[in-house]
């Protein structure tokens, strides 16, 4: 199938591309069906990329491809190529570990993160630090920079199981940011917060942008998809069917007649006949319905 590409330059300045995808179709060793189908993708430092699609799409198998568990844990029939720095990868059991140190990856569930076995936020957030030799001094002031940006500083001597799940999950991104990688995947971070923990991991990840960090997001909350994205990868049973600019995507007639969810925005102007300049955030709604 062909696929929406869009022009990735910026005026603001150049954007490196950290991880390249080309023509990567992935097929577990027990299924009968390949999962990933002839992708090929660009991920950019300082641009967050997200990746939207229904259940089944092949949305976590990417990002397991990306940051290296397929194939080296997860094995099967790997084709296409991977890109890191303009380099050719070849990921297995012997350099995943040197792989993965480049990337950061953020689970749905900060249960699923948060080691449970230190006493407080900042042993926490300090642990991956810990374990590879970083002089006590470093750790101290890396630790303490990393609580100020996630707003976690009056909770620094809580211990991190007797948090809320906003709270946890933001512990969960500081012990990633501590660690400083390159690039971070982030697999629906959201999913069980509340609005006003919401917000603040996307203000989070709005930081990690302006650190011109490169951030691939897997997230079913289309309108924040919509308002916080540089580009949207739409899937559809293992297939990109459209990529690009938020616009762009959550316009193309390629996710009509798919469960690719688009804006409530951009759905309510369909309804009322539009075609062209769809809006996909409240702001453009706004701002088209005053005829701006």
């Amino acid at each position: 199938m062909l696929i929406d590409y869009f022009d990735f330059n910026n005026n603001e300045g150049v954007y490196m591309v950290n991880v390249r995808l080309e023509g990567v179709s992935f097929r577990y060793l027990i299924a009968k069906n390949d999962v990933l189908k002839n992708i090929s993708l660009e991920l950019h430092s300082g641009k967050l990329t997200s990746i939207i699609g229904p259940n089944g799409a092949g949305k976590t198998t990417l990002a397991e491809i990306i940051r290296g568990f397929i194939p080296a844990y997860f094995q099967g029939d790997l084709r296409g190529k991977l890109y890191f720095d303009e380099n050719v990868i070849s990921i297995n059991e012997e350099n995943v570990a040197e792989y993965s140190k480049k990337i950061g990856f953020i689970f749905q569930n900060p249960f699923t993160q948060i080691t449970g076995s230190t006493d407080s936020v900042f042993e926490e957030i300090a642990f991956g630090l810990e374990n590879i030799g970083i002089a006590e001094e470093r750790i101290i002031d890396r630790v303490s920079e990393i609580l100020r940006l996630t707003n976690l500083s009056e909770l620094k001597d809580r211990n991190p199981m007797d948090l809320s799940g906003g709270q946890k999950q933001r512990v969960a991104f500081a012990s990633i940011l501590a660690m400083d990688p390159d690039i971070y995947i982030i697999d629906e971070p959201t999913s069980q917060l509340d609005p006003a923990s919401t917000e603040e991991i996307f203000m989070i990840i709005s930081a990690l942008k302006k650190m011109h960090k490169t951030i691939l997001l897997i997230e079913n909350k289309i309108e924040l998809v919509a308002e916080y994205s540089d580009y949207v990868v739409a899937m559809n049973e293992g297939e990109v069917i459209a990529y690009g600019t938020p616009q762009s995507v959550f316009s193309s007639e390629r996710i009509k007649d798919t469960d690719v969810e688009i804006p409530v925005y951009t759905k309510l102007f369909k309804e009322m006949g539009k075609t062209e300049g769809l809006p996909v955030t409240k702001k453009e709604s706004i701002s088209k319905l005053k005829g701006d």
